[in-house]
């Protein structure tokens, strides 16, 4: 019996997704520029051909992975509360978002970060240039409403910090202490320190050494 639209387009969609996740493997593993098509056809476990046909090039691969990396920057869009529960909401998503998804955080900064592959970043975000104005906005807002003299300073200082926690946490993902950088950064805002830890691997350590 052939198969019905609806069965194919589910097939379609789990070949694509293992082709993601396949390619998210081996850019984690390899790198950006040094990994191929065809260590992604065999870590997905398909043919050349059907990579080829979703993707055209290797850059439609990272593009689409930057693509769903920055909308889940964008689910602080969701985060309710007062201003300061909003802000710890925002710091508290950040860093586990940098703790549980690695592999897509290590891809994110290479792209950012190297000369040669920065424009991919860059055409990715302009393409996400709206949803990018909205996450900017909604931090500024909560700023504005605790009373901050340049909300948007404010906005650009707090993701540089947090996206450099992230940077940190990439490299010394085994020793970096993420509740005490959390616990320092309420304090700085000023926010009630948490009653809880989050629920991730956060070791105490004096000094930061690579494993």
């Amino acid at each position: 019996m052939p198969r019905s639209a609806t069965v194919n387009q589910e097939l379609r969609e789990r070949s694509r997704e293992r082709i993601l996740a396949a390619a998210l493997e081996v850019f984690a593993a390899k790198g950006y520029e040094a990994a191929s098509i065809s260590e992604i056809t065999e870590a997905a476990g398909v043919s050349r051909g059907l990579v080829s046909y979703y993707f055209a090039a290797k850059e439609e691969l990272a593009a689409e992975l930057l693509d769903r990396w920055l909308d889940g920057i964008a689910g602080i869009l969701t985060i309710e509360g007062s201003p300061d529960e909003r802000l710890a909401g925002i710091i508290d998503g950040a860093l586990m978002a940098a703790a549980t998804t690695l592999p897509i955080q290590r891809l994110a900064i290479t792209l950012m970060m190297q000369p040669t592959t920065h424009d991919v970043f860059a055409r990715v975000e302009a393409d996400k240039s709206a949803r990018v104005s909205q996450v900017e906005d909604a931090i500024r807002s909560v700023f504005a409403a605790r009373g901050a003299a340049d909300p948007a300073v404010e906005e650009m200082l707090l993701r540089a910090t947090l996206e450099g926690v992230t940077v940190k946490l990439a490299i010394y993902s085994e020793t970096f202490p993420v509740e005490d950088i959390r616990r320092r950064l309420y304090a700085g805002y000023d926010l009630a320190t948490p009653t809880a830890p989050l629920p991730i691997s956060s070791p105490r350590v004096d000094r930061l050494r690579a494993k």
